[in-house]
């Protein structure tokens, strides 16, 4: 499905530089402007590609409420990655936002599983191997939105449709190169070691294809998730080429609040007194950075016309 989704993304990443490219200038937005580029975007490819497959393995170690909360701390791998590797500096409302944000989704998400598990729906346990998974997972995930905005940063004017295909185009030759390969990597002391060798000799992609030959409604819908995922990252990578990785990541996580509290109104549940101030915490911190945001560019804008 990955690698579906990446070939998909690619397609529409490079139909999204066609409609942008200035059709006066045929070499206008090439995908990869300079041989200087393909290292960080590789960088990027590879750290994306490998996030998940940590993510899914500490579960097997840590318990669901603790994958939920530490996926809502997003934010602070982001901003600490982009201050110490890449030396960013923001201003001070920038760091409460990100730490009012991340404490109300933790919040919310720690009373909503609470509430569960007073009724038996929660059980497990963390250890200290799954948390470093998780750790690694969290890691990868802040390196690729630090490194993503860096690209833009140093290779200007890089497009975030440029950037959609280029990265897809990577991601869809890693994945292609993983699946053709896991046959052999299974029979390895490291395959083996991460688990590998529970499949199938044929390997993931073959019997991914006999998967679909016997149930061919499934590839449909692969099909529809691979098209779906690629015209949602067109939205992502513009926002990203836009506003930089920081406000990405608190739009994913507030979506992430939305939807479970969506949740609990469609099926009927009722919030409980510290749900809604985790609430008040996201929202507060959403309003407190478009206020901000705004006053700063209006000022800025001010300076420029004094200027």
């Amino acid at each position: 499905m990955n690698t579906m989704q990446s070939f998909c993304a690619a397609l529409l990443g490079y139909l999204y530089v066609l409609i942008s490219r200035d059709r006066r200038k045929p070499n206008d937005l090439p995908i990869y402007p300079s041989t200087r580029i393909v290292w960080p975007l590789l960088l990027v490819a590879a750290t994306s590609a490998l996030s998940s497959p940590f993510g899914y393995a500490s579960l097997t170690h840590v318990d669901y409420l603790t994958f939920i909360l530490a996926k809502s701390c997003k934010l602070l791998p982001v901003m600490f990655l982009h201050v110490t590797l890449y030396g960013k500096r923001y201003p001070f409302y920038k760091y409460a936002v990100v730490a009012l944000v991340t404490a109300g989704v933790a919040v919310f998400t720690l009373h909503n599983s609470s509430a569960k598990k007073k009724k038996g729906g929660v059980e497990g346990g963390s250890s200290l191997y799954g948390l470093m998974l998780l750790g690694i997972n969290l890691l990868f995930d802040g390196l690729v939105n630090s490194t993503q905005d860096d690209i833009y940063a140093r290779f200007r004017p890089y497009t975030g449709g440029q950037m959609m295909c280029a990265l897809n185009v990577m991601s869809t030759g890693i994945t292609v190169m993983y699946l053709l390969l896991s046959p052999y990597l299974a029979q390895t002391g490291l395959g083996q070691y991460v688990g590998m060798d529970v499949t199938k000799s044929a390997g993931e992609l073959w019997d991914a294809l006999g998967f679909v030959r016997r149930h061919p409604s499934a590839g449909w819908d692969v099909v529809g998730f691979a098209i779906c995922g690629g015209l949602g990252q067109v939205f992502i990578f513009r926002t990203l080429s836009l506003f930089g990785s920081l406000l990405l990541v608190t739009v994913t996580v507030t979506r992430k609040m939305l939807t479970m509290i969506l949740s609990v109104l469609w099926f009927g549940h009722r919030l409980s007194g510290m749900q809604w101030l985790g609430v008040a915490l996201v929202f507060g911190g959403v309003g407190v950075e478009a206020e901000l945001s705004k006053r700063e560019k209006k000022a800025k804008e001010a300076g420029k016309k004094k200027s």
